[in-house]
């Protein structure tokens, strides 16, 4: 079953067909099915306008102005509230996948009970389901919502905590983002409790490894250094970075590994990446700039001189589908940078050196590394450190939240197409606004200033 509810609003409408998901998720096959479900909808909204969104408002990009791309109003800063635009459509694709979670996450400890002899597969699906829905909550308070450390105990708006889907006659008005976190803090906890894989087998669904990688990010964000550094390291555990051509493929090979912890299935699913990096968005010359002409990374930004993302575009993709992507939702390489960032920040700076060390060496190699780790002290390590995270993560979905979290101006390249060059932190043009269609709905949800007009 593709999807279990089919909202026309997220907060607003009550679930068509509600009276059938009791029904449809009351044995151990069907929700199996309602996961599949789950993962389905995920991957409509993170292969989508969600993980286009933060490079496009970044600054490691020029769009093709003729290209009549949806993603211009971002790339401009001039977000429409009223229109069927990135604003509504990941504020309403979200709504669909945290619904899927939800009935998932009502129904699975019943379902235990009731199969007392597949009550651990069961548990399994509750645990990935807990996964997604701390993504969903994590995801929508990074676009609708100033960054954790916007205020000094983040008692600003976030997002609406669901863990049930609001009825026709519900309206839930936003949390604080501190309130948004505990409740990502503790659906990661309970899935942690439940999931075992240390190091996934198989990355296409959530595992404890997964898990560990979230907690990661999300303390990271919250600037929790030490928890954050503690989960990096679970989450890399034994596994190992891609090298060489292993680093290339996978990206190129789908039916490589490389060093994926959760990536999306994009079986007979329509990806939306390739196109876009094809004719609309490309590399911006700041971003190039960064890279040794040696670096494993700089091919999939730059082919014989020709500036063209080609994370997307997979030679070998199974049963041959043309369409297909696999995005990464967390990879290891992610893991070694937030590990020396927060070990940096700890002042921890011998292990924060030995984690970037381990990045430098496989992107240019162990002849050039040492002359480029020797030109930075202790104390500006975390130059290197944010530099390497731009060029190791470009174009997956993280280039504007990490500059909002790191409080960062936005400054563009001085030869931008853009009608925005750079705003100044803090700013309220670094959130979209509510869809104007939830605020007319619900009288409870407070708009975002200046982009709700």
């Amino acid at each position: 079953m593709a999807s279990l509810t089919a909202c026309n609003d997220f907060l607003t409408v009550e679930q068509k067909g509600k009276t059938t998901i009791p029904s449809f998720l009351s044995d151990p096959r069907g929700l199996n099915a309602g996961l599949v479900g789950a993962y389905n909808k995920f991957y409509d909204y993170y292969d989508n306008q969600f993980l286009k969104y933060p490079e496009v408002a970044g600054n490691m990009s020029s769009m093709n102005l003729s290209s009549g791309s949806d993603m211009l109003e971002q790339y401009n800063f001039t977000p429409n509230a009223t229109s069927a635009t990135t604003s509504y459509y990941i504020w309403y694709r979200i709504g669909v996948a945290l619904a899927n979670t939800n009935d998932i996450i009502q129904y699975a400890p019943e379902v235990a009970k009731s199969y007392p002899t597949q009550a651990d597969s069961c548990n399994q699906i509750l645990g990935q389901a807990l996964l997604l829905r701390a993504l969903c909550h994590f995801d929508l308070c990074r676009v609708y919502a100033q960054p954790y450390n916007y205020t000094n105990d983040a008692s600003h708006l976030g997002i609406p905590v669901l863990t049930k889907t609001p009825g026709p006659d519900d309206n839930p008005s936003r949390n604080t983002v501190k309130k948004v976190y505990e409740q990502i803090l503790a659906d990661l906890t309970k899935a942690s409790s439940l999931l075992t894989d240390n190091i996934a087998k198989d990355v296409h669904y959530a595992s404890l490894q997964a898990v560990n990688a979230l907690f990661a990010r999300v303390y990271l964000y919250m600037g929790d250094w030490t928890n954050s550094l503690k989960y990096a390291k679970l989450a890399i555990g034994s596994q190992q970075l891609a090298q060489g051509s292993d680093y290339y493929n996978m990206y190129m090979n789908l039916n490589t590994r490389g060093e994926a912890i959760f990536r999306l299935s994009g079986d007979k699913m329509v990806g939306k990446q390739m196109t876009f990096y094809t004719s609309e968005c490309q590399p911006a010359d700041t971003l190039i700039s960064l890279f040794d002409s040696s670096d494993v990374r700089l091919p999939l930004i730059q082919q014989n001189g020709i500036k063209q993302c080609i994370k997307y575009t997979a030679t070998i993709i199974p049963d041959n589908q043309p369409k297909r992507e696999d995005p990464f939702i967390f990879r290891l390489s992610e893991m070694y940078l937030t590990a020396a960032e927060a070990a940096w920040e700890s002042e921890s700076y011998n292990e924060a050196r030995s984690y970037i060390e381990a990045i430098v060496n496989r992107a240019i190699g162990p002849d050039k590394a040492p002359t480029v780790l020797a030109t930075y002290t202790d104390k500006d390590l975390i130059n290197l450190i944010r530099t390497e995270r731009v060029k190791e993560l470009c174009f997956e979905g993280h280039n504007f939240f990490d500059i909002t979290r790191w409080k960062q101006d936005l400054v563009r390249e001085q030869s931008t197409n853009s009608t925005v060059r750079r705003i100044a932190y803090p700013s309220n043009l670094f959130v979209l606004p509510i869809p104007q269609y939830e605020l007319d709905a619900n009288e409870n949800m407070q708009p975002n200033p200046t982009v709700n007009k």
